[in-house]
């Protein structure tokens, strides 16, 4: 080859670099579009296995074959198609459920969604039937040997109702074992209910209160009193107790005074490694209501993008498309559960970034687009495909997580979910930095919001991954502006019926974000790197174990 012809492929090489680096202009109006479409009414809030889901799962794949893309879901003789089958146990409480507190023999009748929300029982009964158990106070409900804590010291609770409150020990304080106001997995409520079923219980209730959770009780009760799923396990007995609730704090201030305690004292102690279970003497709890259970099938929404050199490595983008769906008739008497921002806006930007690919120079690597079920009841769909990968974890590079995109204008920062070091962030700050974006840590680390999005059960399982969060500090408006909106829709529409869709939503935030998400993602499939966890990260073992996998 002369020098000519050298200089000429160079130029040729670094102008395709460079048409690839530049990112495709994204649409808000048409981002506005989907979410508007996905969360009408005629998608009767997206729950699994219903009507929403079949005309959920039929516009995904109708947009995602437009956009260009190929099936990339389960193989069919011999063929991918647009799903991924996600088995699930569905659970649904039968009539109104009969439960009440008694104090000294003395019944108080308890209202489902009022006073307490209990959950649908998930640990393979029929039928709920508890009769004066007696309650238990065991703090925040923590057994771990690792940070020589444990609330239960030994407490038998058979036939009992443990009475725990929510996120850690050092919420209140900010100081302690458990990272001080960032939650740990042992602040979830999730973990609540596991640690009962290890120590026998025949029932956990959380204490509501609106701090510590991270949001109200309307989300409680919006969440906790429909329709369950969780997956198919071998002994869901060892997962959850036979009752899982809350209960409103009032209640809980009424229970402990009857019994002769104060429970501002009580909860102050359970701050302490000392702490030791308190019986609430004369009060007990009683339940009764059927539980219908079945096995259904759920789906994933898998589109790839194959890459033209490395096609068995890939790049992960996620959302969820799920919601809560159909529950009872909130003050204006709206029964559907819309989840406009959560999270038809980050299915709807799925979709935009999908496009931008498809419309791009194929990369070296694949790009597989994931839209999961279930996330609304415990990461469902995502622990599925992580557990049973289409595409190995051991070559996906990285996952991207969309969950709640920014309806209005763009802001000067952006976040993740969490305060974990890996490489990704780091990788991520710098292309932010080409929009003059800066980085801004969680601002609530204690709402645990890194053990409540759909990247989560990939990283236990050692991919890196992140869970994009749009800034608050808004251009138009500062951060006052970005703070004022994020208030509003934790208390008026998040997990309620109010979160709709707005004409106002021009998605130009949004669009602005999907830039800079798909240049992280389009820099990783043009690579050969495979970012890691930092040093001293929980999740560095597990990605190094699985090293020999990527040479």
């Amino acid at each position: 080859m002369d020098v000519k012809r050298i200089v000429i492929s160079l130029l040729a090489m670094s102008v395709s670099t460079a048409l690839m680096a530049a990112p495709p202009k994204f649409d808000g109006a048409r981002i506005s579009a989907d979410v508007k479409e996905l969360a009408s009414d005629a998608y009767e809030g997206r729950s699994p296995a219903t009507a929403g889901e079949e005309k959920t799962i039929a516009y995904l794949s109708r947009q995602f074959a437009d956009a260009g893309l190929q099936p990339g879901g389960d193989l069919k003789d011999g063929k991918r198609v647009w799903t991924q089958a996600v088995p699930l146990l569905k659970g649904d409480i039968v009539g109104n459920p009969q439960l009440a507190v008694s104090s000294k023999g003395t019944p108080q009748a308890l209202t489902q969604g009022q006073e307490i929300a209990v959950r649908a029982a998930m640990n393979g009964d029929s039928a709920v039937a508890i009769k004066d158990a007696p309650l238990v106070f065991v703090g925040y409900g923590v057994k771990a040997p690792e940070r020589n804590w444990d609330d239960f010291k030994g407490v038998d609770l058979k036939g009992k109702i443990a009475v725990v409150l929510i996120n850690d020990p050092d919420f209140e304080s900010g100081v302690g074992d458990f990272d001080g106001k960032g939650m740990t997995y042992y602040g979830r409520w999730t973990y609540k209910y596991e640690e009962g079923a290890r120590q026998g219980a025949a029932g956990v209730l959380i204490v509501h209160e609106t701090a510590p959770a991270s949001y109200g009780w309307a989300t409680v009760a919006g969440s906790n009193t429909n329709t369950m799923f969780d997956v198919v396990r071998d002994n869901p007995a060892a997962a959850h107790p036979p009752l899982e609730g809350w209960i409103q704090r009032d209640l809980a201030v009424d229970l402990f005074k009857r019994a002769g305690l104060d429970f501002e004292a009580l909860k102050k102690q359970a701050q302490s490694r000392d702490f030791r279970p308190v019986e609430l003497k004369g009060e007990t709890f009683s339940a009764d209501y059927a539980v219908k259970t079945e096995v259904i099938t759920s789906h994933n929404v898998v589109a790839r993008l194959e890459g033209s050199s490395h096609p068995d490595e890939t790049v992960l983008y996620s959302a969820h498309w799920d919601h809560i769906g159909v529950g009872e008739p909130d003050a204006r008497g709206d029964r559907i559960f819309n989840g406009a921002l959560d999270n038809a806006s980050g299915t709807a930007a799925l979709l935009e970034l999908a496009r931008g690919f498809a419309k791009a120079p194929r990369p070296q690597r694949s790009v597989v687009f994931l839209a999961v079920t279930a996330e609304e009841k415990g990461l469902l769909g995502s622990e599925y495909y992580a557990s049973h990968p289409l595409y190995p974890l051991g070559k996906t590079v990285a996952l991207i997580n969309m969950d709640g995109m920014a309806p209005f204008g763009p802001s000067r920062d952006f976040g993740i979910y969490g305060s974990a070091r890996f490489e990704l962030l780091d990788q991520l700050k710098d292309v932010a930095r080409g929009w003059d974006i800066r980085y801004t840590p969680d601002p609530k680390p204690e709402a645990g919001l890194f053990f409540r999005s759909d990247h989560f059960p990939f990283a236990k399982r050692g991919v890196p991954a992140l869970s994009y969060s749009a800034g608050q500090d808004w251009i138009d408006g500062g951060v006052a502006a970005g703070k004022k909106a994020a208030d509003d829709y934790t208390a008026r529409r998040y997990h309620q019926q109010g979160d709709e869709w707005q004409p106002d939503w021009t998605f130009a935030g949004a669009a602005r974000d999907l830039e800079v998400v798909y240049t992280l993602g389009e820099q990783l499939a043009n690579s050969r790197a495979w970012p890691n966890w930092s040093a001293g990260e929980p999740f560095r073992a597990t990605r190094d174990a699985s090293a020999d996998q990527r040479r």
